[in-house]
Protein backbone atom coordinates (compact mmCIF):
# COMPACT_ATOMS: atom_id res chain seq x y z
CA UNK A 1 0.00 0.00 0.00
CA UNK A 2 1.32 3.45 -0.69
CA UNK A 3 0.64 7.13 -0.11
CA UNK A 4 -0.22 9.20 -3.17
CA UNK A 5 1.20 12.68 -3.67
CA UNK A 6 -0.97 15.47 -5.21
CA UNK A 7 0.41 15.12 -8.78
CA UNK A 8 -0.23 11.36 -8.65
CA UNK A 9 -3.80 11.87 -7.42
CA UNK A 10 -4.46 14.44 -10.15
CA UNK A 11 -3.28 12.00 -12.81
CA UNK A 12 -5.40 9.21 -11.34
CA UNK A 13 -8.45 11.49 -11.14
CA UNK A 14 -8.11 12.47 -14.78
CA UNK A 15 -7.58 8.88 -15.88
CA UNK A 16 -10.60 7.59 -13.97
CA UNK A 17 -12.74 10.47 -15.31
CA UNK A 18 -11.79 9.55 -18.89
CA UNK A 19 -12.55 5.89 -18.29
CA UNK A 20 -15.87 6.70 -16.64
CA UNK A 21 -16.94 9.07 -19.41
CA UNK A 22 -16.16 6.46 -22.06
CA UNK A 23 -18.06 3.70 -20.27
CA UNK A 24 -21.12 5.91 -19.77
CA UNK A 25 -21.29 6.46 -23.53
CA UNK A 26 -21.81 2.72 -23.89
CA UNK A 27 -24.76 2.77 -21.48
CA UNK A 28 -23.01 1.55 -18.31
CA UNK A 29 -24.02 3.02 -14.95
CA UNK A 30 -21.86 3.35 -11.88
CA UNK A 31 -22.56 1.34 -8.70
CA UNK A 32 -20.62 0.86 -5.46
CA UNK A 33 -20.15 -2.15 -3.22
CA UNK A 34 -18.66 -2.31 0.30
CA UNK A 35 -15.00 -3.07 0.95
CA UNK A 36 -15.99 -5.95 3.26
CA UNK A 37 -17.81 -9.10 2.18
CA UNK A 38 -18.89 -12.28 3.93
CA UNK A 39 -15.83 -14.51 4.16
CA UNK A 40 -17.72 -17.62 3.04
CA UNK A 41 -18.76 -15.78 -0.13
CA UNK A 42 -15.18 -14.77 -0.90
CA UNK A 43 -13.77 -18.23 -0.20
CA UNK A 44 -16.40 -19.98 -2.31
CA UNK A 45 -16.24 -17.68 -5.32
CA UNK A 46 -13.84 -19.59 -7.55
CA UNK A 47 -11.28 -16.80 -7.27
CA UNK A 48 -8.35 -19.18 -7.71
CA UNK A 49 -5.07 -18.24 -6.05
CA UNK A 50 -6.56 -14.93 -4.88
CA UNK A 51 -8.61 -16.76 -2.28
CA UNK A 52 -5.32 -17.46 -0.50
CA UNK A 53 -4.57 -13.72 -0.37
CA UNK A 54 -7.70 -12.53 1.44
CA UNK A 55 -7.34 -10.15 4.36
CA UNK A 56 -9.61 -11.69 6.99
CA UNK A 57 -11.36 -9.60 9.65
CA UNK A 58 -11.80 -11.01 13.14
CA UNK A 59 -15.20 -11.29 14.75
CA UNK A 60 -15.93 -8.61 17.30
CA UNK A 61 -16.82 -8.52 21.00
CA UNK A 62 -18.71 -11.48 22.40
CA UNK A 63 -18.68 -13.25 19.05
CA UNK A 64 -14.89 -13.20 19.07
CA UNK A 65 -14.75 -14.51 22.63
CA UNK A 66 -17.11 -17.36 21.73
CA UNK A 67 -15.24 -18.17 18.52
CA UNK A 68 -11.90 -18.33 20.33
CA UNK A 69 -13.01 -21.51 22.08
CA UNK A 70 -13.77 -23.26 18.76
CA UNK A 71 -10.39 -22.88 17.08
CA UNK A 72 -8.73 -20.45 14.69
CA UNK A 73 -10.88 -21.33 11.66
CA UNK A 74 -13.95 -19.77 13.29
CA UNK A 75 -12.32 -16.48 14.33
CA UNK A 76 -13.03 -14.50 11.16
CA UNK A 77 -16.34 -13.87 9.41
CA UNK A 78 -15.56 -10.99 7.02
CA UNK A 79 -12.84 -10.29 4.46
CA UNK A 80 -11.65 -7.41 2.31
CA UNK A 81 -12.72 -7.88 -1.30
CA UNK A 82 -9.94 -9.17 -3.59
CA UNK A 83 -11.73 -8.06 -6.78
CA UNK A 84 -14.94 -6.28 -7.78
CA UNK A 85 -16.61 -9.19 -9.57
CA UNK A 86 -17.51 -11.30 -6.53
CA UNK A 87 -19.12 -8.33 -4.71
CA UNK A 88 -21.06 -7.45 -7.86
CA UNK A 89 -22.55 -10.95 -8.01
CA UNK A 90 -23.74 -10.58 -4.40
CA UNK A 91 -24.99 -7.03 -5.15
CA UNK A 92 -26.99 -8.29 -8.13
CA UNK A 93 -28.47 -11.22 -6.21
CA UNK A 94 -29.60 -8.94 -3.37
CA UNK A 95 -30.94 -6.09 -5.53
CA UNK A 96 -32.13 -7.82 -8.71
CA UNK A 97 -35.79 -6.87 -8.13
CA UNK A 98 -34.94 -3.17 -8.50
CA UNK A 99 -32.25 -3.47 -11.18
CA UNK A 100 -32.84 -3.18 -14.94
CA UNK A 101 -32.60 -6.23 -17.19
CA UNK A 102 -30.02 -6.39 -18.63
CA UNK A 103 -27.86 -4.70 -16.02
CA UNK A 104 -24.76 -2.80 -17.20
CA UNK A 105 -22.57 -1.76 -14.28
CA UNK A 106 -19.41 0.30 -13.75
CA UNK A 107 -17.31 -0.12 -10.62
CA UNK A 108 -14.18 1.87 -9.79
CA UNK A 109 -12.68 1.21 -6.40
CA UNK A 110 -9.92 -0.28 -4.24
CA UNK A 111 -9.38 -4.00 -3.68
CA UNK A 112 -6.95 -5.78 -1.36
CA UNK A 113 -4.71 -8.83 -1.71
CA UNK A 114 -2.04 -10.02 0.73
CA UNK A 115 0.57 -10.04 -2.02
CA UNK A 116 4.34 -10.03 -1.61
CA UNK A 117 5.00 -6.36 -2.47
CA UNK A 118 7.11 -5.77 -5.58
CA UNK A 119 7.31 -3.36 -8.48
CA UNK A 120 3.88 -2.92 -10.02
CA UNK A 121 2.18 -5.17 -7.45
CA UNK A 122 0.51 -3.68 -4.39
CA UNK A 123 -1.57 -4.95 -1.48
CA UNK A 124 -4.16 -2.22 -2.11
CA UNK A 125 -4.90 -1.22 -5.68
CA UNK A 126 -7.71 0.17 -7.80
CA UNK A 127 -9.74 -1.72 -10.39
CA UNK A 128 -12.05 -0.28 -13.05
CA UNK A 129 -14.72 -2.83 -14.03
CA UNK A 130 -17.59 -2.93 -16.46
CA UNK A 131 -20.00 -5.87 -16.37
CA UNK A 132 -23.09 -6.97 -18.26
CA UNK A 133 -25.52 -9.26 -16.40
CA UNK A 134 -28.53 -10.93 -17.98
CA UNK A 135 -27.18 -11.22 -21.56
CA UNK A 136 -26.16 -14.62 -22.95
CA UNK A 137 -25.45 -13.28 -26.46
CA UNK A 138 -21.93 -12.49 -27.68
CA UNK A 139 -23.05 -8.86 -27.89
CA UNK A 140 -22.03 -8.57 -24.22
CA UNK A 141 -18.41 -9.53 -24.98
CA UNK A 142 -18.38 -7.31 -28.07
CA UNK A 143 -19.51 -4.24 -26.13
CA UNK A 144 -17.12 -4.93 -23.25
CA UNK A 145 -14.14 -5.22 -25.59
CA UNK A 146 -15.10 -2.15 -27.63
CA UNK A 147 -15.76 -0.01 -24.54
CA UNK A 148 -12.53 -1.05 -22.82
CA UNK A 149 -10.50 -0.50 -25.99
CA UNK A 150 -12.08 2.94 -26.42
CA UNK A 151 -11.23 3.82 -22.80
CA UNK A 152 -7.59 2.80 -23.27
CA UNK A 153 -7.34 4.77 -26.52
CA UNK A 154 -8.90 7.82 -24.78
CA UNK A 155 -6.09 7.59 -22.21
CA UNK A 156 -3.54 7.74 -24.99
CA UNK A 157 -2.74 4.02 -25.00
CA UNK A 158 -3.20 3.64 -28.72
CA UNK A 159 -3.57 0.30 -30.51
CA UNK A 160 -4.14 -1.97 -27.49
CA UNK A 161 -3.79 -5.68 -28.30
CA UNK A 162 -6.71 -7.83 -27.19
CA UNK A 163 -6.06 -11.57 -26.72
CA UNK A 164 -9.16 -13.78 -26.67
CA UNK A 165 -9.86 -17.42 -25.89
CA UNK A 166 -12.66 -19.50 -24.37
CA UNK A 167 -12.59 -21.77 -21.34
CA UNK A 168 -14.62 -24.33 -23.32
CA UNK A 169 -11.92 -24.35 -26.00
CA UNK A 170 -9.31 -24.96 -23.32
CA UNK A 171 -11.37 -27.86 -21.96
CA UNK A 172 -11.75 -29.33 -25.47
CA UNK A 173 -8.00 -29.00 -26.04
CA UNK A 174 -7.21 -30.74 -22.75
CA UNK A 175 -9.64 -33.56 -23.57
CA UNK A 176 -8.16 -33.87 -27.08
CA UNK A 177 -4.73 -34.32 -25.46
CA UNK A 178 -6.09 -37.11 -23.25
CA UNK A 179 -6.09 -35.12 -19.99
CA UNK A 180 -8.66 -36.35 -17.48
CA UNK A 181 -11.31 -33.76 -16.56
CA UNK A 182 -10.26 -33.91 -12.91
CA UNK A 183 -6.82 -32.58 -13.91
CA UNK A 184 -7.94 -29.80 -16.24
CA UNK A 185 -7.35 -27.14 -13.58
CA UNK A 186 -3.69 -27.96 -12.99
CA UNK A 187 -3.18 -28.46 -16.73
CA UNK A 188 -4.47 -24.93 -17.37
CA UNK A 189 -2.28 -23.45 -14.62
CA UNK A 190 0.83 -24.82 -16.33
CA UNK A 191 -0.37 -23.76 -19.78
CA UNK A 192 -0.91 -20.22 -18.46
CA UNK A 193 2.85 -19.92 -17.93
CA UNK A 194 3.63 -20.27 -21.64
CA UNK A 195 4.43 -16.58 -22.18
CA UNK A 196 6.64 -16.54 -19.05
CA UNK A 197 8.67 -19.77 -19.25
CA UNK A 198 8.28 -20.61 -22.94
CA UNK A 199 7.34 -23.92 -24.62
CA UNK A 200 10.34 -25.72 -23.13
CA UNK A 201 9.39 -24.68 -19.62
CA UNK A 202 5.77 -25.73 -20.08
CA UNK A 203 6.83 -29.07 -21.54
CA UNK A 204 9.19 -29.66 -18.61
CA UNK A 205 6.57 -28.83 -15.97
CA UNK A 206 3.93 -31.00 -17.64
CA UNK A 207 6.35 -33.91 -17.78
CA UNK A 208 7.28 -33.40 -14.11
CA UNK A 209 3.57 -33.39 -13.24
CA UNK A 210 3.19 -36.85 -14.76
CA UNK A 211 1.67 -36.09 -18.17
CA UNK A 212 2.84 -38.52 -20.83
CA UNK A 213 4.76 -37.54 -23.95
CA UNK A 214 1.76 -38.24 -26.17
CA UNK A 215 -0.42 -35.67 -24.39
CA UNK A 216 2.33 -33.05 -24.49
CA UNK A 217 2.99 -33.70 -28.18
CA UNK A 218 -0.71 -33.31 -29.02
CA UNK A 219 -0.83 -29.99 -27.13
CA UNK A 220 2.00 -28.41 -29.07
CA UNK A 221 0.70 -29.86 -32.33
CA UNK A 222 -2.51 -27.90 -31.65
CA UNK A 223 -0.47 -24.72 -31.23
CA UNK A 224 1.51 -25.35 -34.41
CA UNK A 225 -1.62 -26.06 -36.41
CA UNK A 226 -3.04 -22.62 -35.60
CA UNK A 227 0.11 -20.58 -36.27
CA UNK A 228 0.42 -18.00 -39.04
CA UNK A 229 -3.29 -17.61 -39.56
CA UNK A 230 -5.87 -14.88 -38.98
CA UNK A 231 -7.89 -15.22 -35.74
CA UNK A 232 -10.84 -16.41 -37.83
CA UNK A 233 -8.76 -19.01 -39.64
CA UNK A 234 -7.07 -20.23 -36.46
CA UNK A 235 -10.44 -20.78 -34.79
CA UNK A 236 -11.78 -22.65 -37.82
CA UNK A 237 -8.71 -24.91 -37.89
CA UNK A 238 -8.91 -25.60 -34.16
CA UNK A 239 -12.60 -26.54 -34.38
CA UNK A 240 -11.79 -29.13 -37.05
CA UNK A 241 -9.03 -30.72 -34.93
CA UNK A 242 -11.01 -30.64 -31.66
CA UNK A 243 -14.72 -30.83 -32.63
CA UNK A 244 -15.80 -30.31 -29.01
CA UNK A 245 -14.55 -26.73 -29.35
CA UNK A 246 -16.70 -25.98 -32.41
CA UNK A 247 -19.54 -24.11 -30.64
CA UNK A 248 -17.17 -21.99 -28.57
CA UNK A 249 -15.01 -21.30 -31.62
CA UNK A 250 -18.03 -20.08 -33.58
CA UNK A 251 -18.92 -17.69 -30.73
CA UNK A 252 -15.37 -16.32 -30.68
CA UNK A 253 -15.44 -15.89 -34.45
CA UNK A 254 -18.57 -13.73 -34.07
CA UNK A 255 -16.83 -11.61 -31.42
CA UNK A 256 -13.63 -11.26 -33.46
CA UNK A 257 -15.45 -10.26 -36.64
CA UNK A 258 -17.69 -7.68 -34.95
CA UNK A 259 -14.87 -6.06 -32.97
CA UNK A 260 -12.51 -5.99 -35.94
CA UNK A 261 -15.15 -4.36 -38.13
CA UNK A 262 -16.06 -1.70 -35.57
CA UNK A 263 -12.67 -0.94 -34.01
CA UNK A 264 -10.83 -0.83 -37.31
CA UNK A 265 -7.14 -0.11 -36.87
CA UNK A 266 -7.55 1.24 -33.31
CA UNK A 267 -7.37 -2.22 -31.75
CA UNK A 268 -5.57 -5.45 -32.63
CA UNK A 269 -7.49 -8.63 -31.83
CA UNK A 270 -5.68 -11.96 -31.46
CA UNK A 271 -6.93 -15.47 -30.77
CA UNK A 272 -4.52 -17.07 -28.31
CA UNK A 273 -5.26 -20.73 -27.46
CA UNK A 274 -2.82 -20.55 -24.53
CA UNK A 275 -4.70 -17.74 -22.75
CA UNK A 276 -6.15 -19.10 -19.49
CA UNK A 277 -6.85 -16.27 -16.98
CA UNK A 278 -6.36 -17.18 -13.34
CA UNK A 279 -9.89 -17.02 -11.99
CA UNK A 280 -11.69 -20.33 -11.71
CA UNK A 281 -15.12 -18.76 -12.09
CA UNK A 282 -14.83 -18.14 -15.85
CA UNK A 283 -17.17 -20.29 -17.96
CA UNK A 284 -16.79 -19.04 -21.57
CA UNK A 285 -14.92 -16.37 -23.52
CA UNK A 286 -11.94 -14.80 -21.74
CA UNK A 287 -9.83 -11.84 -22.83
CA UNK A 288 -6.84 -9.69 -21.93
CA UNK A 289 -5.53 -6.35 -23.16
CA UNK A 290 -1.84 -5.62 -23.62
CA UNK A 291 -0.14 -2.39 -24.60
CA UNK A 292 2.95 -1.85 -26.71
CA UNK A 293 5.54 -4.57 -26.40
CA UNK A 294 4.59 -5.40 -22.82
CA UNK A 295 3.83 -8.98 -21.89
CA UNK A 296 1.79 -8.09 -18.80
CA UNK A 297 -1.94 -7.51 -19.19
CA UNK A 298 -3.32 -4.05 -18.45
CA UNK A 299 -6.92 -5.32 -18.52
CA UNK A 300 -8.62 -8.70 -18.31
CA UNK A 301 -11.99 -10.36 -18.01
CA UNK A 302 -14.41 -12.94 -19.28
CA UNK A 303 -17.77 -14.66 -18.91
CA UNK A 304 -18.80 -16.02 -15.50
CA UNK A 305 -22.33 -17.39 -15.98
CA UNK A 306 -22.46 -19.53 -12.82
CA UNK A 307 -21.32 -17.11 -10.12
CA UNK A 308 -24.67 -15.44 -9.43
CA UNK A 309 -26.34 -18.87 -9.52
CA UNK A 310 -24.47 -19.84 -6.34
CA UNK A 311 -26.46 -17.15 -4.54
CA UNK A 312 -29.79 -17.33 -6.39
CA UNK A 313 -30.09 -21.03 -7.12
CA UNK A 314 -30.26 -20.48 -10.88
CA UNK A 315 -27.59 -19.24 -13.27
CA UNK A 316 -27.55 -15.68 -14.65
CA UNK A 317 -25.50 -14.84 -17.77
CA UNK A 318 -22.70 -12.47 -16.75
CA UNK A 319 -19.57 -11.07 -18.33
CA UNK A 320 -17.04 -8.40 -17.36
CA UNK A 321 -13.82 -6.60 -18.31
CA UNK A 322 -11.52 -4.99 -15.72
CA UNK A 323 -8.80 -2.39 -16.32
CA UNK A 324 -5.73 -2.79 -14.14
CA UNK A 325 -5.70 0.83 -13.06
CA UNK A 326 -2.29 0.78 -11.35
CA UNK A 327 -0.54 -0.57 -14.44
CA UNK A 328 -2.28 1.93 -16.69
CA UNK A 329 -1.37 4.84 -14.39
CA UNK A 330 2.25 3.71 -14.21
CA UNK A 331 2.42 3.78 -18.03
CA UNK A 332 0.91 7.28 -18.09
CA UNK A 333 3.40 8.45 -15.46
CA UNK A 334 6.32 7.11 -17.46
CA UNK A 335 5.05 8.79 -20.61
CA UNK A 336 4.10 12.23 -19.28
CA UNK A 337 5.50 12.46 -15.74
CA UNK A 338 2.48 14.44 -14.54
CA UNK A 339 -1.11 15.29 -15.28
CA UNK A 340 -1.73 18.49 -17.20
CA UNK A 341 -4.48 20.50 -15.55
CA UNK A 342 -7.67 20.99 -17.53
CA UNK A 343 -8.03 24.50 -16.08
CA UNK A 344 -5.68 27.46 -15.76
CA UNK A 345 -3.98 27.35 -12.35
CA UNK A 346 -3.14 30.65 -10.65
CA UNK A 347 -1.25 31.16 -7.40
CA UNK A 348 -2.60 34.33 -5.74
CA UNK A 349 0.29 35.78 -3.71
CA UNK A 350 -0.55 38.26 -0.97
CA UNK A 351 1.42 40.14 1.68
CA UNK A 352 0.65 40.11 5.38
CA UNK A 353 -0.48 43.74 5.22
CA UNK A 354 -2.79 43.24 2.20
CA UNK A 355 -6.48 43.68 3.15
CA UNK A 356 -7.78 40.10 3.34
CA UNK A 357 -11.27 41.17 2.24
CA UNK A 358 -9.79 42.51 -1.01
CA UNK A 359 -7.63 39.41 -1.45
CA UNK A 360 -10.61 37.05 -1.03
CA UNK A 361 -12.86 39.14 -3.28
CA UNK A 362 -10.23 39.29 -6.04
CA UNK A 363 -9.60 35.55 -5.85
CA UNK A 364 -13.35 34.89 -6.10
CA UNK A 365 -13.58 36.97 -9.27
CA UNK A 366 -10.79 34.95 -10.82
CA UNK A 367 -12.45 31.66 -9.86
CA UNK A 368 -15.68 32.76 -11.55
CA UNK A 369 -13.74 32.51 -14.78
CA UNK A 370 -13.37 28.72 -14.26
CA UNK A 371 -9.79 29.13 -13.10
CA UNK A 372 -8.13 27.29 -10.23
CA UNK A 373 -6.95 29.91 -7.75
CA UNK A 374 -4.91 29.12 -4.65
CA UNK A 375 -4.30 31.80 -2.00
CA UNK A 376 -0.65 31.74 -0.93
CA UNK A 377 1.23 33.99 1.49
CA UNK A 378 4.18 35.64 -0.23
CA UNK A 379 7.59 34.49 1.06
CA UNK A 380 10.75 36.55 1.45
CA UNK A 381 12.54 34.54 -1.24
CA UNK A 382 10.05 35.26 -4.00
CA UNK A 383 12.27 33.81 -6.72
CA UNK A 384 12.40 30.41 -4.99
CA UNK A 385 8.67 30.55 -4.28
CA UNK A 386 7.84 31.21 -7.93
CA UNK A 387 10.08 28.36 -9.01
CA UNK A 388 8.34 26.02 -6.53
CA UNK A 389 4.91 27.11 -7.76
CA UNK A 390 5.88 26.43 -11.37
CA UNK A 391 7.04 22.99 -10.30
CA UNK A 392 3.63 22.37 -8.72
CA UNK A 393 1.89 23.03 -12.02
CA UNK A 394 0.82 26.67 -11.62
CA UNK A 395 0.94 28.51 -14.93
CA UNK A 396 0.73 32.04 -13.55
CA UNK A 397 0.56 34.05 -10.37
CA UNK A 398 -1.50 37.07 -9.30
CA UNK A 399 -0.89 39.98 -6.92
CA UNK A 400 -3.14 42.77 -5.67
CA UNK A 401 -2.80 46.15 -7.28
CA UNK A 402 -4.44 49.39 -6.24
CA UNK A 403 -7.52 50.62 -7.97
CA UNK A 404 -10.62 48.92 -9.42
CA UNK A 405 -8.80 46.91 -12.08
CA UNK A 406 -8.48 43.80 -9.93
CA UNK A 407 -5.38 41.64 -9.47
CA UNK A 408 -2.41 41.68 -11.80
CA UNK A 409 -1.70 38.28 -13.41
CA UNK A 410 1.80 37.30 -14.57
CA UNK A 411 2.93 34.08 -16.27
CA UNK A 412 5.14 31.63 -14.44
CA UNK A 413 8.14 29.90 -15.95
CA UNK A 414 10.60 27.44 -14.45
CA UNK A 415 13.78 29.10 -13.30
CA UNK A 416 16.68 28.48 -15.67
CA UNK A 417 19.96 27.30 -14.20
CA UNK A 418 21.69 30.33 -12.67
CA UNK A 419 18.64 32.55 -13.27
CA UNK A 420 16.80 34.62 -10.74
CA UNK A 421 13.60 32.59 -10.84
CA UNK A 422 11.38 35.42 -12.11
CA UNK A 423 9.53 35.35 -15.39
CA UNK A 424 10.76 37.39 -18.28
Amino acid sequence: MKDLLPPEVELRDRASAMILATYKRYGFRRVETPALENLRLLLGSGGGENEKLIYKVLKRGAKLDAAATHGEDDLADLGLRFDLTVPLARYYAHNRATLPDPFKAIQIGPVWRAERPQKGRFRQFTQCDIDVLGVASEIAEIELILATSAALVALGLEQPRIRVNDRRILAAMATHCGVDASRHGEFFITLDKLDKIGPEGVERELREAGYDDGAIAKLFELFRSTEDRSPDGRLERLAKIAPAAAEAAEGLRTIVRAVAREAGDQTTLEFDPSLVRGMGYYTGPIFEALYGGGASAIAGGGRYDRMVGRLLGHDVPACGFSIGFERVVSILEERSGSAASERERIAFLFDRDDPLTDVVASASRLRNGERVVSLTLKRKNLAKQLDDLAGEGFGSYAVLRPGPDGPEIKPLARRAAGGDGTDG
